[in-house]
Formats: C-alpha cells, sequence, structure tokens
C-alpha cells in the first residue's frame, strides 16, 4: 500500500498540476472514440498501450476481455457496452487480448480454477471459444487470437452494437497485445489473420476499414 499511497502524492503534486487544463475541460463531460474491452490482467495498460489522454477511451476490463452474448449474463459488460455506443456514441470498438492470458490458460486445462468456481463459472462464456480450439493441440497464444474473434461476434448480438454498425457509425476491431515485445497485432479481413499495421504503411483513415471487423 505504501507504494500506493506514494503514486497518488506523485500525481497529486506533479503529474495532474501539468493536465489541468485538460482536467477542466473534462468537468463538461467526456466524448471518448472508442470503448477498448481487454483483460484485467495487471500487465496490461490500454492507455498506455494506445498512448491516449483521460477521456478519449472508455474501457471495460475483466478476466479473459470476454463478451458474454447480450441477455447470457445482465452484468456490468452488458450496461457498459450498451452506454458507451447507445450515450457516448463512440465510434470504433476494440477487443483486445494478450499474450500468456491466464484466463485462456484455464479455459483450456479446467484444473487449474477447479478451486475457484467463480472463475470457472465465467469461463463458461467461452464455450464457444472452446470448442474451435479443441480438435488438436493449442498454444494458449492460438487460444488468445480464437477467442478474441469468438468475443467480437458475441459483441454483435447487442442491440446497440448491432444497431449501431447497420447505420455505419461504428466499427469494430481485433487486436492482440504482445506485452513482452510491446507490439500489437490486428486482425486483417483482406488476410485473414493477424498482422502487426506498422509494417504495412497505412496513411489514410481509409485503409483502417480493412481492420474493421
Amino acid at each position: 500500500m505504501k507504494e500506493l499511497l506514494a503514486g497518488i502524492n506523485k500525481y497529486s503534486n506533479q503529474v495532474h498540476p501539468q493536465k489541468t487544463d485538460l482536467f477542466r475541460k473534462l468537468k463538461t463531460g467526456q466524448e471518448p472514440h472508442t470503448l477498448f474491452i481487454t483483460c484485467s490482467d495487471s500487465r496490461i495498460d490500454p492507455s498506455l498501450i494506445t498512448q491516449t489522454e483521460p477521456g478519449e477511451i472508455f474501457i471495460v476490463r475483466n478476466a479473459g476481455n470476454i463478451v458474454p452474448p447480450y441477455g447470457a449474463s445482465r452484468g456490468g459488460e452488458e450496461a457498459t457496452i450498451e452506454y458507451a455506443v447507445d450515450g457516448l456514441k463512440v465510434r470504433n470498438i476494440v477487443v483486445c487480448g494478450h499474450s500468456h492470458c491466464g484466463a485462456m490458460s484455464a479455459l483450456l486445462d479446467k484444473n487449474l480454477v477447479v478451486k475457484m468456481p467463480a472463475v470457472g463459472k465465467w469461463l463458461e462464456h467461452a464455450e464457444s471459444t472452446l470448442r474451435q480450439v479443441q480438435a488438436g493441440e493449442i498454444s494458449v497464444d492460438e487460444a488468445v487470437k480464437t477467442n478474441t474473434l469468438v468475443q467480437v461476434n458475441n459483441l454483435k448480438t447487442h442491440p446497440s452494437v448491432a444497431a449501431a454498425l447497420a447505420a455505419g457509425r461504428l466499427r469494430i476491431f481485433s487486436w492482440i497485445y504482445r506485452f513482452e515485445e510491446g507490439s500489437i497485432l490486428v486482425y486483417d479481413n483482406e488476410r485473414g489473420d493477424f498482422v502487426s499495421p506498422q509494417n504495412l504503411g497505412l496513411r489514410q483513415e481509409e485503409e483502417v476499414e480493412r481492420f474493421a471487423v
């Protein structure tokens, strides 16, 4: 706890004063452009990854960056997605998995959570992922890729998301964050695989559409 207390002291005295104008503006409300859905894993920092400021991204975090199909959970994810899309009018949603994901390890080996029934129950929302990867030996990182795309499909069952997609005011993207490398892989519809966008030389906003899933 002393580390946290030292951190908030540094934030209050050194960091926040440098962003006074930003937070004064944010007092009037928020207009995030992106809903960022990712894992609760402590090795992930969405704002660090995307180099965004407060007010730019609206965040959902849980074990395994899971999006239960609409009506399956009636939990915080469902409410937050609806508010982000219909209330805040975000223009993008990113579902971001990550390397060495403990939730995907547990999905592949239920023995890892045999003494954590709540975790096991939560992972039932990734049953579609499990069925798709059960065909043979598969690495955790491959399960992460499959799961991220499965959760995108679950996301599309939410009425607010489906309506926004139909109206052309929303795009969905699937990312994989490899924290040990500091790299991001983005699903590319043209290639049907995850690729590094840094290597594609994208310049125009229109070119980004190839990554919308």
